[in-house]
């Protein structure tokens, strides 16, 4: 790779290494040898310049030939059933100990499938006792395996792994979540001085080679003074070089070669330690002389590396599972909590200490439905309002957002950072943009880097470039700002917790949405109940003037009369809305109406049968009724006679019809009115007009009789009876079943 120099004013960093194209080198290193065929002819189209070393035939004879020409069929047939394998699985293919020409030397192959080539890599076979791989790792497995602790676990996998190769140094080397590394475990050679616990920056792995650690499980490099061999022609028809991501024997770029130079390492393995496909670590190994290891063991280091991986990963697992149960449980109880409040910023806001329980925080601030609720260690009332502006203005709303330091995006942040360093953001709702956000205090720690972790620009070996950092002596950095990352386990659990307040938020606007739209119905129903009580009363009152209007009568007798009746109809309504406008009792109107009229004359009522209840339409027709009874009985009936007496005899018929008969006793003769007045008219008109009931009344010698009917859809039944008895002079009482 080469850049401008630093003085040309060019802009050089540490991307440059990142857009090397590492697998496009168009060279290997020189322990073996490539050849790649087309298919299906298996015509040679490619070979490394050093073919001449191994089967003594230059490059330029094999290029357009058959492969039959250099290789047993015996041999090529067995490559041809490995890449049925290859095809299907999309890997590549290890044979061990082939012949594959006249000479008795054996090869170690390596097969893969790639753009309509097959490319086969060899290399000789080590002379010794052969690696029974499957074997060998499972002893290894059952040792490390015994390791609960991860540092034990991670010591014991280095170990075993540097007994396998011979390294001088094995590290277990984890990623961080900004792509820098640090060395978790290590095992060394006597004398090899110690890496443990040193950081490395993430621009010490470029970006790409990353990317080629996830699709190849082991990479070595015997010699970093070994001379690439390069592929023979450079370009294929449509110009391009040899895609070498897949190859075994890969050249190495420049940059790195240089990097481990500077290191003083001679030969160099790396085995990739995966999660879910992603890249969690290395094992890395270095060596101070040159060192190969047999195609074999570092099969045997491959399988282990995937062993460990899967291993890894299982124990780490564990861990977040019994995390994340722990939150579950919680989640599943503080949701049907949640969900009975009345009001959604009060029912999440209530439960914020609990909430903040589901994840490893310091504290919690919720900004919902225009209101601050804070938990915890977070930034102040106004700080926090400041931030959460700032997440409104920056964070999408579709998914959770985190991080570990607050202040590289929102520099204000840096006056609370002692005690909200770091952030996870729940986003609520889109309109007004709602947050639950989970703060990490500042981890204030010291990180040993393995150097100064920025790179220079100096003029190198290779010319003006970024040159790799020549000393790897203990650079010290102390670190603020920052807390401690969000894992994975943090995110899922923050990601659930989302859904879920997201669903308690729409359930409990849901039914917010519902109880006002059944109180506007309410609202609705009730109004249209008082324009109809309304018309209903003023009809009755319009009625009670035009009946009342007699022409030999004064208008201040006229007044008294429509007066009196007005007065009744409003202790019937008086009676209704003490029962909150419902069914009221029969009882109650009579006893209201005798002691309005009567004084102490009310003991001379009596009413003798089953109490009921009537509806408020029924209520006031009926009282009118009965307050024209009880006046006329007062003013000219039995009521008028010290020894006369009313009895109002009730009774419910098969259809539950309310029938009563008004029967005076003991008072003057009676004589058949010869002007039917308004009086009369109301008794006998009132019930059948208003209710459709009927009514008849008979003036005998005897007395006054009148018999009405209430129809069973304004009469609600009464469980006990009204005994016999006088109507009691007491007070009003909506409560009360009736008057003895």
């Amino acid at each position: 790779m080469t850049a401008p120099s630093a003085s040309s004013g060019a802009s050089v960093d540490l991307t440059n290494c990142d857009r090397e194209p590492i697998h496009l080198l168009g060279a290997i290193q020189p322990f073996g040898f490539l050849i790649a065929v087309s298919t299906p002819d298996w015509f040679v189209q490619r070979v490394s310049a050093n073919i001449a070393a191994w089967l003594q035939v230059v490059p330029a004879d094999m290029l357009g030939r058959s492969l039959l020409n250099f290789f047993h069929a015996e041999a090529i047939h067995t490559l041809r059933n490995q890449l049925h394998i290859v095809n299907m699985a999309g890997t590549t293919a290890r044979l061990f100990g082939v012949h594959i020409d006249d000479s008795p030397r054996r090869f170690d192959l390596a097969v893969h499938a790639l753009d309509g080539l097959v490319i086969i890599e060899c290399e000789p076979t080590v002379a010794g006792s052969p690696v029974n791989a499957s074997a060998l790792v499972r002893g290894m497995m059952s040792r490390v395996q015994a390791m609960r602790d991860p540092s034990a676990l991670s010591r014991m996998a280095a170990r075993e792994l540097r007994a396998l190769t011979g390294f001088d140094r094995v590290m277990v080397y984890r990623f961080a979540h900004d792509e820098s590394g640090e060395v978790i475990a290590e095992s060394t050679h006597f004398g090899v001085a110690s890496f443990l616990g040193l950081h490395y920056p993430a621009s010490d792995i470029p970006r790409q080679a990353r990317v080629l650690y996830e699709r190849n499980w082991l990479r070595i490099i015997p010699d970093v003074a070994a001379v690439p061999s390069p592929i023979q022609p450079a370009l294929d028809h449509a110009g391009r070089p040899l895609d070498l991501s897949q190859s075994v024997l890969r050249s190495v770029s420049p940059i790195h070669i240089e990097y481990l130079r500077n290191m003083g390492v001679h030969a160099s393995m790396s085995v990739s330690i995966l999660r879910e496909g992603r890249l969690w670590g290395l094992f890395a190994c270095h060596h101070y002389s040159p060192l190969h290891v047999s195609f074999e063991r570092r099969t045997a280091a491959e399988l282990f590396g995937q062993m460990f991986s899967l291993l890894m990963e299982n124990r780490e697992r564990e861990a977040e599972s019994g995390y994340e149960n722990r939150a579950r449980e919680l989640h599943s109880r503080l949701e049907q909590e949640m969900a009975t409040a009345a009001v959604r910023s009060d029912s999440i806001a209530a439960h914020l200490g609990e909430i903040a329980g589901l994840v490893a925080c310091d504290g919690a601030g919720l900004s919902l439905d225009g209101k601050v609720t804070l938990h915890g260690m977070t930034p102040d009332a106004q700080h926090f309002a400041g931030l959460v502006e700032h997440v409104r203005s920056s964070v999408a709303t579709s998914s959770n957002y985190a991080s570990n330091e607050i202040r590289a995006s929102y520099p204000p942040a840096a006056q609370f950072q002692q005690h909200a360093a770091g952030m996870l953001v729940i986003p609520l709702s889109r309109l007004p943009r709602d947050f639950l956000i989970f703060f990490r205090r500042e981890l204030a720690h010291t990180v040993d880097w393995a150097g100064d972790p920025h790179k220079p620009v100096t003029t190198g070996p290779l010319g003006a470039r970024l040159t790799p950092r020549k000393s790897f002596e203990l650079w010290r950095e102390t670190v603020t700002g920052q807390s401690a990352p969000w894992s994975a386990a943090d995110l899922r659990i923050a990601a659930a917790l989302r859904v879920s307040l997201l669903e308690v938020i729409l359930r409990l606007s849901d039914q917010i949405k519902e109880e006002r739209r059944l109180a506007m119905l309410r609202q609705d129903a009730l109004i249209s109940e008082l324009n109809h009580r309304v018309r209903n009363i003023l009809g009755l009152i319009r009625g009670l003037i035009d009946q009342s209007q007699d022409p030999s009568l004064s208008s201040l007798q006229f007044m008294d009369v429509v007066n009196v009746r007005i007065k009744a109809l409003a202790r019937a309504h008086d009676l209704i809305a003490a029962d909150r406008w419902g069914p009221a009792l029969f009882s109650t109107l009579l006893g209201s109406e005798a002691r309005a009229s009567l004084n102490g004359g009310v003991k001379r009522l009596q009413l003798i049968g089953p109490d009921t209840r009537l509806q408020p339409k029924a209520f006031n027709v009926v009282a009118l009724v009965i307050h024209e009874l009880v006046t006329n009985a007062a003013k000219h009936g039995a009521l008028q006679a010290r020894q006369g007496s009313v009895t109002v005899e009730t009774q419910l018929d098969e259809s539950g019809n309310f029938i009563l008969h008004w029967r005076e006793h003991g008072g003057p003769p009676v004589q058949a009115p010869e002007r039917r007045g308004f009086g009369l008219a109301v008794i006998e008109r009132t019930i059948p007009h208003g209710l459709a009931g009927e009514a008849s009344i008979d003036f005998e010698q005897t007395g006054v009789h009148a018999q009405f009917l209430i129809p069973a859809d304004y009469v609600r039944r009464v469980d006990r009876a009204q005994p016999a008895g006088p109507i009691e002079p007491q007070p009003t009482n909506s409560s009360a079943n009736s008057f003895t």
